[in-house]
């Protein structure tokens, strides 16, 4: 069986590769030595630093091979490929809330990517998939637990 497809943006796409940098290069060597001091203590048996130290190991390996199988079966979407008439993914958009008359601003990105703090909202999610090629003056009926929402796209940036 084929594995999904991971969609990154090229930001998306630096920040994993950025991290796994610092996995493989900077933590690993920092709960090296962690574990070598722990060990230097003597016995293992009744030693928490060592097990705390070896947890944070394979939790560290278990991002590494998360991320790279994330990398694996990546599919990038270039800034270049974000079209200017129709919402895409890696297209910021502002969106009136019509119930609300609120506006908000939402970057649609892949779901491993997906942080709604920082704005950015999946492909995947409710709105994301109701607003996907969407072009600006249309109005989008989102399906959500508490009922039906309307957004207006007010503008697509690039």
């Amino acid at each position: 069986m084929e594995e999904k497809k991971t969609i990154l943006t090229e930001e998306g796409l630096k920040k994993l590769e950025d991290e796994l940098q610092d996995l493989k290069v900077v933590q690993r060597k920092e709960i090296a030595q962690k574990i070598k001091e722990a060990r230097e203590q003597g016995d293992l048996s009744e030693n928490a630093e060592y097990d705390a130290a070896k947890d944070e190991q394979r939790d560290i390996e278990a991002r590494i091979e998360e991320i790279t199988k994330i990398l694996k079966n990546a599919e990038i979407v270039a800034d270049e490929d974000v079209e200017d008439d129709k919402v895409s993914i890696g297209a910021t958009v502002r969106l009136l809330d019509c119930e609300y008359d609120e506006e908000l601003e939402y970057k649609i990105v892949g779901s491993t990517e997906a942080n709604s703090l920082e704005g950015k909202i999946s492909n995947e999610s409710p709105v994301g998939m109701a607003i996907l090629k969407a072009h600006v003056g249309d109005v989008v009926t989102v399906e959500t637990q508490v009922g039906e929402i309307q957004y207006k796209v007010l503008d697509i940036i690039k």
